[in-house]
């Protein structure tokens, strides 16, 4: 391992990493131990360590540093962030090898070339500056967001908006809500928040519920991944369920 490449252990560990230097180039790399993708990111990270032995890497996994995690506002991993000091660069949620190796050639001067079997991405997938971006598509008004989300909250019996999708959770919570509820045996419908803005942001104002998952049963909030746990636990759940089945069999 490089010597420019650590594994942060706890949120002292980590202020004292970014203080020691901070005129430095860090990058930080967001990942979790059950999320598949991250496994071949974290590879690739350690090839880039090699490469910008200026820069600082950091690998910090993402539930076991919640407080890292929510000081940055990370919903999904893996996600890497470019600080200089404590002043962000710039930052993406992804596992897009050829941006990150771009955004640090950028931002140290380093004319280093991508690997070969990458090919490079516009900036326009980060948060820095993009450059000639695409027109913009029409808004949807209000009453169109109301409307898109209550249909996909009556498309099942049982829906779930999640982070990711049950084969790739982007979220901890997510990967254990969609556990639950096949242990339950429910047949469940999903949608993933992260596919459409308009409905993520649109149903924390229809439910008046602020973060995901969602759990929806007869087009109505349930809850989130506590509440579940906790139906599960007390056997409401198991009544909610026992009284969907006895009213399809009416």
């Amino acid at each position: 391992m490089s010597e420019n490449l650590v594994q942060v252990t706890s949120p002292d560990h980590f202020k004292s990493l970014l203080s020691a230097d901070l005129n430095r180039v860090s990058c930080l790399n967001f990942w979790a131990p059950w999320a598949e993708p991250c496994e071949a990111f974290n590879k690739a990270v350690a090839e880039e360590a090699k490469q910008f032995p200026s820069v600082l890497f950091l690998n910090i996994e993402a539930e076991e540093l919640a407080d890292i995690s929510e000081s940055f506002d990370i919903e999904a991993v893996p996600s890497f962030l470019l600080l200089k000091g404590h002043t962000l660069l710039a930052r993406h949620s992804g596992s897009d090898t050829a941006l990150l190796h771009s955004l640090l050639s950028q931002h140290t001067g380093s004319s280093t070339s991508a690997p070969s079997s990458s090919t490079t991405a516009p900036l326009a997938t980060s948060d820095a500056t993009p450059q000639a971006p695409p027109e913009a598509p029409r808004q949807r008004t209000e009453a169109e967001i109301e409307a898109r989300c209550r249909e996909l909250m009556n498309k099942h019996k049982v829906v779930l908006f999640m982070k990711g999708n049950p084969t790739a959770p982007k979220c901890g919570f997510s990967r254990q809500t969609v556990g639950l509820l096949r242990e339950q045996g429910v047949e469940f419908a999903w949608f993933d928040i992260f596919s459409d803005e308009d409905v993520r942001q649109g149903l924390k104002k229809v439910n008046d519920w602020p973060t995901f998952p969602q759990i929806i049963v007869n087009g109505e909030l349930v809850g989130g991944l506590d509440i579940l746990r906790e139906m599960i636990e007390n056997g409401e759940w198991q009544e909610l369920m026992t009284g969907e089945v006895e009213e399809d069999e009416k």
